[in-house]
């Protein structure tokens, strides 16, 4: 059965379809709230809740066809919120404790300390491009925004990074 077809019978109240849908994107899910937590216990709470969420609101879905981009659409929303009021930052100090922190993974935490520095907008458009592979006009469709300003909030925010990278190079982990 193909999505559009699931959206509609779970809009009719057939539980069994709307748990195919959930079923069919929650890696998905998981993935992308992971990348916002850093935190596997934090990430199956968002998908827990975006679960609930999209199950509540399910009737004001204007267009079965982008039921996934829906979903992505409340789980960004969740994560930027529970970020904002947990106060939540992934910070260095969080990991120093760890014996055996390798350089690659010391790069990849300096790049998302990098990343969580870039304003909210930026923030999104980078994960959604770079984490999951996400093409401009779906990622401007979940962000609800054209794709002329996804397009600048890329360059911007990769532009942001270079200087950050080049600037802090003397105390990054390159070699």
């Amino acid at each position: 059965m193909n999505q559009e077809h699931l959206v509609i019978q779970a809009r009719k109240g057939d539980d069994q379809a709307f748990y195919d849908l959930m079923i069919a994107n929650k890696e998905k899910l998981y993935r992308m709230a992971y990348s916002y937590f850093y935190n596997e216990d934090d990430a199956l709470e968002a998908v827990q809740e975006v679960t609930y969420r999209a199950f509540k609101q399910l009737k004001k879905l204007k267009e079965p066809a982008f039921f996934s981009t829906w979903l992505v659409r409340i789980l960004i929303n969740y994560c930027h919120d529970e970020i904002k009021r947990k106060g939540k930052v992934l910070s260095y100090e969080a990991f120093e404790s760890k014996e055996h922190l390798e350089e690659d993974h010391a790069e990849k935490l300096d790049l998302k300390n990098k990343i969580q520095t870039l304003r909210t907008e930026y923030q999104h458009v980078i994960i959604l491009r770079y984490f999951h592979d996400l093409a401009v006009p779906e990622i401007a469709r979940v962000l609800g925004k054209p794709e002329g300003t996804i397009k600048t909030w890329q360059h911007q925010a990769l532009k942001e990074l270079k200087v950050s990278w080049e600037d802090g190079e003397d105390t990054c982990y390159a070699k």
